[in-house]
């Protein structure tokens, strides 16, 4: 029987490598208590101080602040001055940390680590029976998405994302139907009917705590153009209906998505878009390797994306289905005029326009 050779260099090079990995998995579920806590948007408004003056600043305990800020110093995200005892967040630090930042917050993606750690058992359990895990073992994903969604939406929906598609704009703006597939907390589509009241925008999700929120935001905001329901997308039943439908970043987590983009495309009027958002990849693995978030997309895969298809008695399409695929599938589905277009603001995302004959 031969044996393998070990190449001791190759071993302390990889090692060196899995200790980096530990302590960026550890450093990421630090970074996602201190900024669900506040903790960088506190020290982003200090000088260099004390972990009594964080502590006291952010209204928490001192002694769970001080450890915090060990590990921050360590990992080298805040800077340590040992004479003083102090502790200071660069400048270029909270940019990325920091809600100011809008989608460049990158301290706000740190949180879905923290989530994806409460199902590690599901998910060995799943790896055994590969039934997928349900939705409501995910209680704060929904709201997650929503503030990640809103930050880009809110940066660049009507200003850039809507102005991709030529005459889309003059469109809504003398009155068209759009509807929103998968619409979470409605935001949108609030978005779109604030900016363009003579349009109806209408947005359709599985949740019922989505779309109550989704309606309550309409509500504050004084909209009655915009409107939301509980509905399986699967089957629309609404042919020539709509001028523009959207979906952002949830055709790949549907049990079923082929039945629902041929739905879509059903919905639409002649000459109407399909204007959806999902993330920028290749359907081929080793074309993802120089991908800058390729372990955390595909981590996102296992820990949600398809687990929560397969749970469903889905197809599992996954995060990083692909452009490749998601072409075809467009194309199946009806849709033979398809351009994939991105934006500055939104590397995460490929933007596909798809129109209907």
């Amino acid at each position: 029987m031969a044996t393998t050779e070990i190449d001791p260099a190759k071993v302390e090079q990889f090692a060196g490598t899995m200790l980096g990995y530990l302590n960026g998995g550890a450093l990421s579920l630090l970074i996602s208590a201190g900024y669900r806590a506040g903790l960088f948007e506190t020290l982003a408004t200090l000088p260099p101080s004390t972990s009594v003056e964080i502590a006291e600043a952010a209204g928490l305990d001192e002694r769970y602040v001080r450890e915090w800020l060990a590990g921050m110093a360590v990992g080298r995200i805040v800077e340590l001055d040992p004479e003083a005892g102090t502790y200071h967040l660069p400048a270029e630090h909270a940019v990325c940390l920091t809600k100011a930042a809008g989608p460049d917050d990158l301290g706000y993606f740190a949180q879905f680590i923290g989530e994806f750690a409460e199902v590690e058992g599901d998910v060995v359990e799943a790896l055994k029976d590969g039934k997928g895990i349900p939705y409501s073992r995910y209680p704060r994903f929904q709201e997650l998405m929503a503030g990640m969604s809103a930050s880009v939406l809110d940066a660049s929906l009507i200003d850039v994302v809507l102005p991709l598609v030529p005459g889309l704009v003059e469109r809504l703006e003398v009155g068209g139907d759009v509807l929103d597939i998968g619409c979470g907390h409605g935001h949108a589509v609030n978005l779109v009917a604030r900016s363009f009241p003579a349009t109806s925008a209408v947005g359709y999700d599985l949740s019922e705590e989505a779309v109550a929120a989704a309606r309550a935001e309409a509500l504050g905001l004084g909209l009655s153009n915009a409107s939301f329901a509980v509905r399986d997308v699967r089957r629309l039943e609404e042919p020539d209906r709509y001028d523009l439908v959207t979906a952002f970043d949830c055709i790949h987590d549907l049990p079923e998505p082929a039945p629902v983009l041929a739905s879509i495309h059903e919905a639409l009027k002649p000459g109407g878009v399909f204007l959806m958002v999902d993330i920028a990849a290749s359907s081929h693995v080793h074309e993802n390797l120089d991908h800058p978030l390729a372990p955390m997309l595909y981590t996102a895969s296992v820990f949600h994306c398809m687990s929560v298809s397969l749970a469903q008695g889905g197809v599992g399409l996954g995060t990083m289905w692909g452009q490749q695929l998601a072409l075809s599938m467009l194309g199946d589905a009806g849709f033979t005029d398809v351009e994939v277009k991105n934006i500055e603001s939104d590397f995460f995302n490929g933007y596909y326009v798809a129109r209907k004959s």
